[in-house]
């Protein structure tokens, strides 16, 4: 379970979040360009610090402004992947892999790069991969770090059509075989239909309706995006 309650105030509005969101299967932040969505996952995983508020991953506490307790991202054992995959130029894909890998995950480094299909990839560097395949790497690395929570960024709005239908496969295939909740942050309504359990609707910083995805994708709120 991950239970958010916290307040931000930003430049445009002050960003408010209420809600526990069970951590099975991927939830969906969707909301338009600049309501907050990428606000609430560098909230989760600890680049940004709110204003007032609570955040706990399961039993773990991970901010509570009243008692000044603040878990470093590098704690949190969160996992990021964003937008651009930010992956180190002069390292190869299995150095890049290697990176922050947990010693947990070891036994599972083949295992993560067999679902994600990238062992062929082990000896290119980054500027040798297609977007699609830079994305895979990402998702790989963040894996590595045995996170209990995976945070996606818009992961697929910097891809072609093709490549974004190749790593929506490789998403869902993710969540069946590695069996890691998600948070997914889109502005796409079709990214939704085909990967989420649940969605979290933002609006200039609120919390407009949440809930399971076919109910919520009859909202009124959403009528005109589809």
């Amino acid at each position: 379970m991950l239970q958010i309650n916290v307040t931000k105030t930003l430049s445009s509005f002050t960003f408010a979040f209420n809600q526990e969101i069970t951590c099975q299967g991927i939830t969906a932040i969707l909301g338009v360009s600049g309501s907050g969505k990428s606000t609430l996952i560098n909230l989760l995983n600890g680049l940004l610090q709110p204003d007032n508020g609570i955040i706990k991953l399961n039993d773990t506490t991970l901010v509570d402004t009243t008692s000044n307790q603040f878990v470093p991202a590098q704690r949190r054992h969160i996992g990021t992947v964003f937008q651009d995959p930010l992956l180190f130029p002069h390292y190869t894909v299995r150095k890049n892999l290697h990176y922050g890998l947990h010693k947990a995950m070891v036994t599972r480094f083949d295992e993560i790069i067999q679902v994600l299909n990238i062992s062929h990839l082990l000896h290119r560097y980054p500027a040798m991969l297609s977007g699609g395949e830079k994305q895979r790497v990402a998702i790989g690395r963040a894996l590595l770090t045995n996170p209990q929570l995976l945070l996606m960024d818009e992961p697929l709005s910097a891809l072609d059509m093709p490549r974004k239908k190749e790593l929506i496969h490789y998403i869902q295939h993710l969540v069946n075989e590695i069996n890691i909740p998600i948070i997914y942050v889109t502005h796409n309504i079709n990214e939704v239909k085909k990967l989420a359990n649940n969605v979290a609707i933002i609006d200039q910083g609120k919390l407009y309706d949440y809930g399971e995805t076919d109910a919520i994708l009859q909202s009124d709120y959403l009528q005109h995006w589809l």
